[in-house]
């Protein structure tokens, strides 16, 4: 079973993450279109987390700053970074790799086919409304409460 918890003192961690029985829907709040994750780790001594997202054509996540910086590689798919290309942002084709520093805007991250991606947020997640009005900060130990909710 796929789970995280904060263990004294710090140990080394591992997770199988082709077990199809360990992804679970991402919150509603902050995504659309059947996104399923896996939360890989927690790291409260350094306010990190780290998951991998499965994301079918046509989702998106909801509009989200992010507080610290972000690392992702797109191991499967198409992902439309900030709006992709067209609108001043990446469009990013796996496999690749792209980092989000901090304050990074995102009011569109968009998925243009089946797609997969790892991804270790250095910080919380800012999801906002469209006036740019706070709807939720997301830390590592919101993420893991998500987890272990779900």
């Amino acid at each position: 079973m796929n789970e995280v918890e904060h263990q004294d003192p710090i140990k080394g961690r591992y997770v199988k993450i082709d077990d199809t029985n360990n992804w679970k829907p991402f919150p509603p709040p902050f995504a659309e279109g059947g996104i399923t994750w896996q939360l890989l780790n927690v790291s409260p001594e350094m306010g990190s987390w780290a998951a991998i997202f499965d994301c079918p054509k046509g989702s998106s996540f909801h509009r989200h700053i992010h507080i610290g910086p972000g690392e992702y590689f797109l191991t499967k798919g198409t992902m439309e970074v900030r709006g992709g290309e067209g609108e001043g942002g990446s469009t990013a084709v796996a496999p690749g790799y792209g980092y989000e520093p901090c304050n990074a805007r995102h009011d569109s991250t968009h998925f243009l086919e089946d797609s997969e991606f790892y991804m270790t947020f250095l910080g919380p997640l800012n999801f906002i409304d469209e006036e740019g009005n706070t709807v939720a900060v997301i830390t590592w130990e919101d993420a893991q409460g998500a987890w272990e909710a779900s």
